[in-house]
């Protein structure tokens, strides 16, 4: 049968190795002649190429399929590498993890039980008890790798929900109360609160409706208008108002790097609070992780060691490639509220004789093993110099905060401590906030449209904001500058060609 030479095995050995050089050989030329970060297509353009593809026809030839994929897919990419994509918490890679990602994709282990994955299964464990080491949660902490940033915080609050849940069971039944844990949670659930700050990632919001919590449940915090830091203030009168109302605060979360602005909440001062009110911390490290392994900025993440859980993303400040994520615990214990067990999968007596299943505490049950990128990271690299690449990309935003704060045609909204810059063109005097607002979209649009750079935008104190994310270490002062320059010119053009009709003249 014919089919059957296209699978991976060892008659296929030879070929496999065939088709994938093909495959590297055209990535690596791409490399070394992309020379902007996209191309400015449209989706009108796109689509009908995509559309036109008779998915029921078969080439049958690796050769011919590359060639189709560079008019569908590579000619088009988004090229997070090149130093000029500067929009969201995407990262360029470290070819250590490539490596690995190749190795992962041909072996192909399901990371959900020892006999599918076993040196993986005690591989990913190593490198949660290294993680953990790094953020100082103690020796019984633990925790899994996830699919990215927003499963870790729904992993997360979903043990915090459990935990205040059974906590409330307890007490309920030492006070002679109804301590039936169904009965508990009928009652408790709609009182469920979240205190985390404004500008959180929108995952908090999202794990609070997937979690069955009440409308209302996520109380957003507000931040300092000069930092962007959770208002410690703020917080406490939050924690406060919540048990005047009878309300549980199941979880405060922190946030060390925001997404839009980089911040790092005050965590020494929240885990304080937490602890005064015997409330579950969890911080969410997506961002600022990269923190962890930085020779010389370590320090901003002090206070994450007294957290109950963190979030970690290797593929925004490890440079992992997607996926590369974790959620970490404290105590290992109250990872047994995400555990079911399955007779044709991991059967209890499985955990009864110490045999390691992952699946035992993941959301996830197939799995790859993501690991295994940031294992070839270290053992090649090393953790080190992982920092040094964050740092450089950490200085090299504070020499761009410096650029517009010296630049008159900008207005910066905060001192960087990441690597983000938030900012905005500052028309003329006198000009309509609406108008200003469209000059600076008009701006990021035509960068895209004409692929000379990618840049993000977000909005706040109700106004438009554009926003560069600084992950590539290859960035340079010119490259900012020059995207500067290109910003002030398109955002100028639109300012004279809509300022008549917008002033009635």
């Amino acid at each position: 049968m014919r089919s059957r030479s296209h699978l991976l095995n060892s008659a296929t050995a030879e070929r496999y190795h065939r088709d994938v050089a093909l495959a590297t050989d055209r990535i690596a030329r791409k490399l070394a002649t992309v020379d902007s970060p996209f191309t400015g297509v449209s989706p009108r353009d796109l689509a009908p190429l995509v559309d036109g593809v008779d998915l029921d026809t078969p080439l049958g030839d690796t050769a011919a399929a590359l060639d189709e994929l560079e008019q569908v897919y590579l000619r088009d990419a988004v090229w997070f590498h090149h130093p000029r994509y500067l929009a969201h918490l995407n990262c360029p890679l470290v070819l250590p993890a490539v490596v690995g990602e190749a190795v992962m994709a041909a072996v192909n282990s399901s990371m959900d039980t020892w006999d599918q994955s076993a040196g993986g299964t005690l591989m990913e464990r190593r490198l949660i008890d290294w993680t953990a080491r790094r953020v100082g949660l103690g020796t019984g902490a633990d925790g899994i790798f996830t699919s990215g940033g927003s499963q870790s915080n729904l992993h997360a609050l979903l043990l915090a929900r459990e935990e205040a849940l059974r906590l409330a069971a307890k007490r309920a039944h030492a006070t002679g109360g109804d301590g039936d844990p169904g009965s508990v949670r009928n009652a408790v659930l709609p009182t469920l609160r979240v205190l985390a700050s404004e500008i959180s990632h929108f995952s908090i919001d999202k794990s609070a409706r997937i979690l069955g919590l009440a409308p209302d449940a996520v109380v957003p915090v507000p931040v300092d208008a000069t930092t962007r830091r959770m208002s410690v203030d703020a917080l406490s009168k939050a924690l406060d108002r919540c048990a005047r109302r009878g309300e549980t605060v199941m979880a405060v979360v922190a946030t060390a790097g925001t997404t839009d602005f980089g911040s790092i909440d005050p965590l020494p001062r929240i885990a304080e609070l937490c602890e005064r009110h015997g409330t579950w911390m969890h911080v969410d490290a997506a961002y600022g992780c990269g923190l962890l392994v930085s020779p010389t900025r370590r320090h901003l993440l002090n206070g994450i060691e007294r957290a109950d859980s963190v979030t970690v993303d290797y593929h925004k400040s490890f440079f992992q490639p997607v996926s590369s994520s974790a959620v970490l615990v404290r105590d290992r214990a109250v990872l047994s509220h995400s555990t079911y067990y399955a007779d044709y999968l991991n059967p209890r007596r499985m955990a009864e004789n110490a045999i390691p299943n992952q699946v035992d505490k993941s959301l996830q049950t197939t799995r790859r093993f993501d690991a295994l990128k940031l294992w070839m990271t270290l053992r090649v690299m090393g953790p080190d110099a992982v920092g040094e690449l964050f740092d450089e990309v950490v200085d090299r935003a504070f020499e761009g905060w410096k650029l517009l704060e010296a630049d008159p045609r900008f207005e910066v909204a905060v001192r960087p401590e990441l690597s983000t810059l938030v900012f905005r063109h500052r028309p003329a005097p006198g000009t309509p906030a609406a108008l200003a607002d469209a000059a600076t979209l008009y701006a990021r649009e035509m960068l895209a449209a004409n692929g000379e750079a990618l840049i993000a935008s977000t909005v706040a104190d109700g106004r438009h904001w554009l926003k560069f994310t600084l992950l590539n270490p290859m960035t340079s002062s010119e490259d900012i500058s020059a995207v500067l320059d290109l910003i002030a010119t398109y955002a100028e053009r639109h300012l004279a060609a809509a300022a008549p009709a917008a002033l009635g003249t």
